[in-house]
């Protein structure tokens, strides 16, 4: 119970702290540079996160993250501390690309507008491919992109349907697709609770899957390819968690 009080309290003041900088530095128009206040105060947030709630945050198959191009990070979602965990370890910029209605929470919204996030309206077609386009505008600057292909967290812990959109994306993009399952967030805070259960949990990054020459036409084909490997670092996790 104690924990948990100490991570709502943290949750809510380190929320409104690094969002406030994200926010004030979009006003005051400051670049969106590498490493930059925006890098550093999403960063610093999901950090601090962690900590607060006494979880022991594991990786592997990391050295199949690129340190030096952009790619599109494809994974599960069960709980915030997928969001948190990656947003520590992956190199270089990364944005999410986002239902939209996050975009309605006070002053969080406004920090991931600020920053350079990517919004999807999923009941409109036409404006989330727009939203695709804009964001592979972004990765081919050299901004990696997160995706969470089912659309939504898991309220079973179960992978969801994929969505296309997202694959979409990584064509129009032109980059690898970095398959990751986050595994034992959905017990350490699943969607609908506030209660943290604090355990270890892990961040699998399978191998890049390539997607230079594909076309609009290989996107369900791609979606597939992904979520096989997607299923079998799920499989994998259960040996580094124990």
């Amino acid at each position: 119970m104690l924990r948990t009080v100490w991570f709502l309290a943290n949750l809510i003041a380190c929320t409104a702290w690094y969002a406030s900088k994200a926010v004030i530095a979009g006003v005051l128009r400051i670049p969106n540079r590498p490493g930059g206040v925006y890098d550093e105060v999403a960063r610093r947030w999901s950090v601090r996160m962690i900590k607060v709630s006494g979880v022991e945050l594991r990786t592997h198959g990391y050295e199949n993250v690129p340190k030096d191009q952009p790619v599109v990070y494809a994974s599960n979602h069960q709980s915030w501390f997928d969001i948190w965990s990656l947003l520590s370890i992956v190199p270089g910029q990364t944005r999410f690309v986002a239902k939209k209605e996050l975009a309605k929470i006070p002053l969080l919204g406004r920090a991931m507008d600020a920053a350079g996030h990517i919004y999807i309206d999923r009941q409109n077609r036409q404006a989330a491919f727009s939203a695709y386009e804009d964001a592979a505008a972004y990765i081919k600057k050299g901004m990696s992109a997160v995706l969470f292909p089912e659309g939504t967290r898991s309220l079973t812990g179960e992978l969801l349907p994929f969505k296309k959109g997202p694959f979409v994306l990584a064509l129009a993009a032109q980059v690898p697709i970095i398959p990751v399952y986050c595994a034992g967030t959905f017990t350490l805070l699943p969607k609908g609770s506030l209660r943290i259960d604090p355990h270890p949990i892990a961040i699998m990054f399978g191998e890049q899957i390539p997607t230079e020459g594909l076309d609009y036409e290989g996107r369900t084909e791609l979606m597939a390819v992904t979520r096989r490997a997607i299923e079998q670092l799920r499989v994998d996790s259960k040996e580094v968690l124990g």
